[in-house]
C-alpha cells in the first residue's frame, strides 16, 4: 500500500511537522482555489466545496484524489506556482491522516474481492497440479504486468483479451494432448476406459465427475457437466476416438471461465459475510502456493471445518512447511525486491563482471538467495526484523567466493546447494540489502547509482518512494571531460541545481551507504582510484556510514519497514490495491506483530484470520 508513502518519508528523512487542518486549508487557497473555483472550475471540481474543517471526513473520495494528485507532483500544474518538498509534505501528511482517521472510525471491515483471471504463473502450477504434467504449459503466455500494491497477481491488470483467450486455448490444447499419452496425467484425470459394461459417455461422466470440482475448485453442479459431456458427445459424433473426444470436452473445461478466473459468489446483500469453505481453500492457496488446493484443503472445505480458527491454525503451519511454498516467496520477493528483473531487463555489464557472464551457476545462486532466505525466515518462524538485518545468511560456494569470504574458515558441508550459514563478524552481509541480486538490480549494468539505491531503499524498504523528478530536469552526465572522478563527487554538481537539491538530499545519503558494493555487490573500499567516502546525513540530522550503520538506523525506525512490508503483502493476499478501509486492517496486523516478536508467521497468520481475507463485503447500499 502506498497511500502513506509522503508522510512515511517525511518521518524518516526529514522529521517535517504533520501541517493542521487550517494550514491544509491554507495550502488549498494558494495552489489550488485560483483554478478551481467560481461557477466554472477547472475539470469541474470545486476546492472550495472541500475546504470544509470536517470535509476529508465526509467527502473522502474526493479527498482521495486530491492526495493522489499532489502527492504525485500532478498538481499544481506546471504554469502554476509550486509549493516546496516541505509544503507538499506538510499537506499530504495531514490530508492522508484526517483519511486514515476516518476510514478506521469502525476497525478493520471486509472489502472487495473482484473477479480475476489466473495469472501466468499460477496457470502454469495449477495445470502442473490439475493433470500432473511437468512442463510449462504458460510458456507461451504473456508476462502479466504488476498492478495492485505493485504485484502480478493483481486484479486491476488480469484481464482477458481475445487474444490472449486465443492463447489459452492452444495452451490447452497442446497440454492436454500431452497429457492424454502419459500414464500418469491419464491417472491424475481419472480417465476411465469404455467397456462392455461402460459407454463411452458413461465413461465420459465418469472423467467429469471427478475433474470437474477440481477444475472449477469447488463442487460441480448436474447442469454444468451436462453441458460438458455435451462436448464430449459432439466430438463422438464427429467421429473423434474416445481419449481425443475426451481432449476436446477437457479443452472446454479448461477455457471456462469458471476455470480460468477466480472469484466468489456475490454477496447481494448490505452485511458483509464470511466466504464459503471453497472458495477461502482458492483464496489460501493462491496465496501461500500460487496454486490450486490440495486434497486436504478440498476435504476441511467438504467437510465445513476450514474457516475453524484453529483448522486454518493448523494449515497455515502445514503450507509453509510445504516445498509449494517456494511458488509463493519466489513470486513474492522477486516482485518486492525487483530481483526477478536481474537478467531479464537488467543484466550486469559482461565486460566489467565476466564471472557473472560466464557461470550459470553463479547467477542462479545470485537469483535464488533472496528467496531462498525469506523461505529459511518464513520456515523457522524467525522475525520479519531478520530482513533487514540478521546474523545468517543463504551461502553456497560461488556465492561465498563472490562475496570475499574465506571459505577455508565456512563449515566443512557448504557445498553447491543454498545453505544457511551464521555470518563471521563484520561480513557486511545481514539481511537483503548485502545480498548480490538486490544489489545489481539497484545499480546501473556499468555502475553503481546511490540515486537508483536510495530510491530503492525508500520505495522497497520503507514503502516511502521519493516523488517523481521535476520536468526538464538533467540527468546526470556520465562522459563529461570536466566531471569530477568520483561518483559522489558527481552527484554533488548534479544537487547544485536547486531543482534536484530537495529530493536528492533525502535520496542520496541512503545510497552512499551503500557505494561499499560494487555493481554486483561485490566489497570494495575505493573509488576511481580514490578512497571511498560512504558517509551520509540526513536533513533531520541523522548520520551513518557505511551499510552496517545504515542497517542499524533502520532496525531503529524499522516500524516504518514493518508497516510497508506488512501492507505489501496483504495487497499480495488480498490480490487487489489496498483502500484507505484497509490500513485498519495492516493496524491490527503491526499489534498482533509487535505483541508476538514481529515473528514472520505471525504476520501470514494475522492476514488470513483478518476479515479482510476471509470476508466478503455485500454489494447493497
Amino acid at each position: 500500500m502506498r497511500s502513506a508513502r509522503s508522510v512515511l518519508l517525511a518521518l524518516f528523512t526529514a522529521g517535517i511537522a504533520t501541517a493542521s487542518p487550517a494550514e491544509g486549508r491554507a495550502f488549498l487557497d494558494k495552489y489550488c482555489v485560483s483554478c478551481h473555483s467560481g461557477t466554472k472550475p477547472a475539470a469541474g471540481f470545486n476546492a472550495r466545496e472541500i475546504a470544509a474543517p470536517n470535509a476529508p471526513d465526509t467527502d473522502t473520495y474526493r479527498w482521495g484524489r486530491v492526495l493522489a494528485r499532489v502527492r504525485a507532483n500532478e498538481m499544481p500544474p506546471r504554469s502554476a506556482p509550486a509549493p516546496t518538498v516541505d509544503e507538499r509534505e506538510k499537506f499530504v501528511s495531514w490530508a492522508d491522516g484526517a483519511l486514515h482517521a476516518e476510514a478506521c472510525s469502525n476497525g478493520a471491515v471486509a472489502g472487495p474481492i473482484p473477479i480475476r483471471r489466473l495469472n501466468r504463473d499460477e496457470y502454469t502450477a495449477t495445470i502442473r497440479e490439475l493433470l500432473n504434467v511437468h512442463q510449462d504449459a504458460g510458456h507461451d503466455l504473456p508476462a502479466d504486468g504488476a498492478g495492485g500494491e505493485g504485484f502480478d497477481n493483481a486484479a486491476e491488470v488480469l484481464t482477458l483479451s481475445p487474444l490472449l483467450a486465443e492463447k489459452y486455448r492452444d495452451a490447452a490444447k497442446r497440454t492436454l494432448e500431452f497429457a492424454i499419452r502419459d500414464s500418469r496425467a491419464r491417472a491424475r484425470i481419472g480417465i476411465a476406459e469404455p467397456s462392455r459394461t461402460l459407454t463411452p459417455t458413461a465413461a465420459a461422466r465418469h472423467v467429469l465427475d471427478g475433474f470437474l470440482p477440481r477444475a472449477f475448485r469447488r463442487p460441480a453442479t448436474d447442469s454444468e457437466k451436462q453441458a460438458f459431456l455435451a462436448l464430449f458427445q459432439a466430438a463422438q459424433r464427429e467421429h473423434l476416438d474416445f481419449d481425443h473426444s475426451v481432449v476436446f470436452m477437457l479443452r472446454g473445461v479448461l477455457m471456462s471461465p469458471r476455470f480460468l478466473f477466480l472469484s466468489v459468489p456475490p454477496n447481494p446483500g448490505a452485511a458483509a459475510r464470511p466466504l464459503d469453505d471453497y472458495a477461502l481453500a482458492s483464496r489460501l492457496s493462491y496465496f501461500l502456493w500460487g496454486s490450486m488446493p490440495d486434497e486436504m484443503l478440498f476435504d476441511l472445505a467438504s467437510l465445513g471445518k476450514l474457516h475453524e480458527p484453529e483448522v486454518l491454525h493448523e494449515e497455515i503451519g502445514r503450507m509453509l512447511r510445504s516445498g509449494k511454498s517456494m511458488g509463493f516467496v519466489e513470486s513474492f520477493t522477486g516482485q518486492w525486491l525487483g530481483t526477478r528483473n536481474l537478467g531479464r531487463d537488467l543484466t550486469p555489464d559482461a565486460k566489467l563482471f565476466p564471472k557473472y557472464a560466464s557461470d550459470a551457476e553463479l547467477r542462479a545462486d545470485i537469483g535464488f538467495q533472496p528467496a531462498v532466505f525469506f523461505h529459511t525466515l518464513l520456515s523457522t518462524n524467525a522475525p520479519i526484523t531478520e530482513l533487514l538485518d540478521s546474523n545468517w545468511t543463504i551461502l553456497t560456494k560461488k556465492l561465498a567466493a563472490l562475496y570475499g569470504f574465506d571459505l577455508k574458515k565456512l563449515p566443512k558441508e557448504l557445498d553447491e546447494q543454498p545453505k544457511r550459514i551464521e555470518l563471521p563478524p563484520h561480513s557486511h552481509r545481514g539481511g537483503v540489502l548485502g545480498m548480490s541480486a538486490v544489489l545489481a538490480v539497484s545499480s546501473y549494468p556499468y555502475r553503481t547509482s546511490p540515486v537508483l539505491r536510495g530510491k530503492w531503499v525508500l520505495e522497497s524498504i520503507l514503502g516511502a518512494p521519493p516523488p517523481p523528478p521535476p520536468p526538464d530536469v538533467p540527468r546526470l552526465e556520465e562522459h563529461a571531460d570536466t566531471q569530477p572522478a568520483t561518483m559522489r563527487e558527481r552527484l554533488a554538481r548534479h544537487r547544485a541545481d536547486p531543482a534536484c537539491a530537495g529530493c536528492h538530499s533525502r535520496i542520496d545519503p541512503i545510497g552512499f551507504a551503500l557505494e561499499n558494493y560494487d555493481a554486483l555487490g561485490q566489497w570494495r573500499t575505493d573509488d576511481a582510484g580514490k578512497p571511498l567516502d560512504n558517509t551520509g546525513i540526513l536533513p533531520d540530522g541523522a548520520s551513518f556510514a557505511g551499510p552496517d550503520e545504515l542497517r542499524a538506523l533502520l532496525m531503529k525506525r524499522k516500524d516504518l519497514f514493518l508497516r510497508s512490508f506488512t501492507s505489501r503483502m496483504l495487497g499480495f493476499a488480498l490480490e487487489r490495491g489496498l483502500t484507505l478501509k484497509d490500513r485498519c486492517a495492516v493496524d491490527a496486523i503491526l499489534a498482533q506483530l509487535s505483541e508476538n516478536g514481529y515473528k514472520s508467521q505471525t504476520l501470514i497468520e494475522g492476514i488470513v484470520m483478518s476479515p479482510v481475507f476471509r470476508y466478503q463485503a455485500g454489494s447493497a447500499k
